[in-house]
């Protein structure tokens, strides 16, 4: 087999994961969080928990992704980890789960946006998000341009957030984040606030982004650990950025329940003309969303198909070499088919809790490898552990438990998908190469 060139640099490795986590999730969060928690603080509180979770995360799959510098994330992860059948659950899930549903919905919401921004009645939306969808998945299945245009869109993303939040905050009315502070904390130890925590996971997915393309990057056991912990980082810092303007911009009953509270937000501090403006601008950096999420979920289906034969076809790269154009089309073809889905909605409200067992079964694989290896310089990478990890362990089984409670039907839909990759690895496990 052919090695496959390490052509990132450590810089697109780390904005690969801004792009990736920095999606609709930021832009629509907050409005509902403010129904279930209502104090101001207590969603600040939310997203500044949810930046540790993410940070953690990242702090053990830099570890992980030194000790195993190859691409696929979970599913690479987790069969050195666990074995090939586990492996390759946690592929299947987060092609379709972690990737497509994703992508869907930001093509989608790209379109709205950008039809918002144009005064458009919404008709266009649809189309709009598909066709950025098809340019997207068609720039990186051919493989020229993919990681400068990451770069360069991302970079744009971080300038405008920073653009908007700071507009927000100068602007806004500071006194409205002037709640007490007993509300606030306890607010924080609710089963609202873990639920809020799993919409905030899915706003901060992506963070493991790097561990995706482990085995493209250039220098992996220094880059990885830097990419992915400064991502999060990075991101964690945006976030509280351009919440905190949110807030500040208009009042609780104003905002709560609202899913475009970007709009709503500059609407009340600017006017309808600039909460147009504010809409183009979130269209824009949707853009590199769904070019980063398509870049990574490709190198998923690349990674299933190289150990399990009868999925080869999706481990077959460009003729350079570059980029796995089948994956890549698999991939888009997934998502624009939820794009058009009656169910797609079902998938979005799962994806949270499916994606947070699997990251935390990945983290506790720090413990596994090191049993294995005590002595491996990766664990340099990981410097809080134990108690990142078991943080993030338990913050993620407290997550998991209050939305099952909450969300019965979600849960039984989560665990039918882990059952369907079950059934498909068992059917798929003969002549299954090893890990």
């Amino acid at each position: 087999m052919t090695e496959t060139p390490r052509a990132f640099s450590g810089r697109t490795a780390t904005l690969l994961v801004v792009a990736s986590m920095v999606g609709t999730g930021v832009f629509t969060t907050t409005g509902h969080l403010l129904t279930d928690l209502t104090s101001p603080l207590a969603v600040l509180a939310c997203w500044g928990v949810g930046g540790l979770l993410a940070l953690f995360g990242a702090l053990a799959y830099g570890e992980l992704a030194v000790r195993f510098p190859e691409s696929g994330g979970e599913t690479t992860l987790t069969t050195h980890l666990y074995g090939r059948r586990v492996g390759f659950v946690a592929g299947f899930v987060s092609i379709v789960v972690g990737f497509a549903a994703p992508i869907a919905a930001s093509a989608i919401a790209f379109g709205e946006y950008a039809d918002r921004a144009l005064g458009g009645a919404g008709a266009a939306a649809l189309p709009v998000g598909v066709a950025l969808l098809v340019l997207m998945v068609a720039l990186h299945a051919s493989g020229r341009g993919g990681a400068l245009f990451q770069d360069s869109f991302t970079v744009l993303k971080v300038l405008l957030i920073l653009g908007v939040g700071g507009l927000g905050l100068a602007h806004g009315d500071g006194g409205r984040l002037s709640v007490a502070v007993d509300e606030a904390a306890g607010a924080m130890v609710s089963a609202p606030f873990a639920l809020g925590l799993v919409y905030v996971s899915f706003a901060y997915a992506g963070w493991n982004a790097a561990a995706y393309v482990a085995g493209e990057v250039k220098d992996p056991a220094r880059e990885l650990p830097r990419a992915l912990a400064i991502g999060a980082a990075v991101v964690t810092t945006l976030y509280l950025l351009l919440n905190a303007a949110f807030l500040v911009a208009a009042p609780v009953d104003t905002l709560a329940g609202e899913t475009e509270v970007a709009h709503v937000a500059a609407a009340a501090l600017f006017g309808e003309n600039a909460a147009r403006v504010a809409s183009g601008i979130i269209a824009l950096g949707l853009l590199s969303t769904v070019g980063a999420m398509v870049l990574t979920g490709a190198r998923v289906a690349e990674a299933i198909g190289r150990r399990y034969p009868a999925l080869g076809f999706f481990a077959k790269r460009d003729v350079e070499g570059t980029t796995p154009r089948n994956a890549t089309l698999l991939l888009g073809v997934i998502s624009a088919a939820l794009a058009f889905s009656a169910s797609f909605d079902t998938l979005l409200i799962y994806t949270g809790v499916t994606l947070s067992f699997f990251a935390a079964l990945t983290v506790a694989g720090v413990f596994v490898a090191r049993r294995r290896d005590p002595n491996d310089p990766a664990r340099r990478a990981n410097p809080l552990h134990p108690w990142s990890t078991l943080a993030f362990l338990a913050l993620s089984i407290w997550m998991i438990v209050a939305s099952t409670v909450a969300r019965p039907i979600a849960a039984a839909a989560a665990g039918g998908t882990l059952a369907l990759g079950a059934l498909l690895s068992f059917v798929l496990s003969s002549d299954v190469d090893p890990p």
